[in-house]
């Protein structure tokens, strides 16, 4: 589906509302916060700051605003107040915002205090294989509708380019970096 110019500027908005999540998120002590207190932090941001709504509080019976994957988990992990970050983990925050009727998901990953090399080596490795992934992916041809089938494409759906420069990760669009993903530095400061 295309989308009109006052659409795009309507997603491009809740691409930079949501990357300024992740900048507040940025100057958090997160090291002795729980996930959960993480959680709340964030959607009192979203919701008093941003006049957004968090998009997946609700969702399915989802009753949390992020997904907070700590360590050994690889996605999606919920929130939990017996959760406290420490030194030497890694947890990746996965987010999604709604304004204006438009979504912005991203996540980024987060290295607390001093990170083992293995750990590090992890999330600098990963974050490589994501670019590796979008790099491959290219433009669906003109005449490509969500209607079309793509043998590439799970369920037989086309990728529709959108040219869009919204901050969100949409694979259907990283035409360069988003400004929320992993961590642009995955070595600790």
């Amino acid at each position: 589906m295309t989308k009109s110019p006052a659409e795009v500027a309507l997603m491009a908005e809740s691409g930079r509302l949501l990357a300024s999540v992740f900048t507040h998120l940025d100057g958090l002590p997160l090291a002795g916060m729980s996930t959960l207190e993480i959680n709340d932090r964030v959607e009192a941001f979203i919701v008093d700051q941003l006049n957004a709504r968090p998009a997946s509080k609700g969702q399915y019976g989802y009753g949390f605003v992020l997904n907070s994957s700590r360590n050994a988990v690889v996605c999606h992990g919920v929130p939990s107040a017996d959760e406290v970050l420490g030194d030497g983990d890694i947890v990746n925050l996965d987010i999604t915002l709604e304004k204006n009727g438009f979504i912005a998901d991203s996540s980024k990953t987060y290295l607390i205090g001093t990170v083992s090399a293995p750990a590090r080596r992890l999330v600098r490795t990963t974050y490589e294989a994501l670019w590796k992934g979008v790099s491959a992916v290219r433009p669906a041809p003109a005449s490509a509708t969500s209607a079309t089938p793509s043998s590439g494409m799970p369920g037989g759906r086309a990728i529709r380019w959108c040219g869009s420069t919204a901050a969100t990760a949409s694979v259907a669009r990283c035409t360069r970096r988003p400004r929320c993903c992993i961590s642009e530095n995955p070595e600790p400061a």
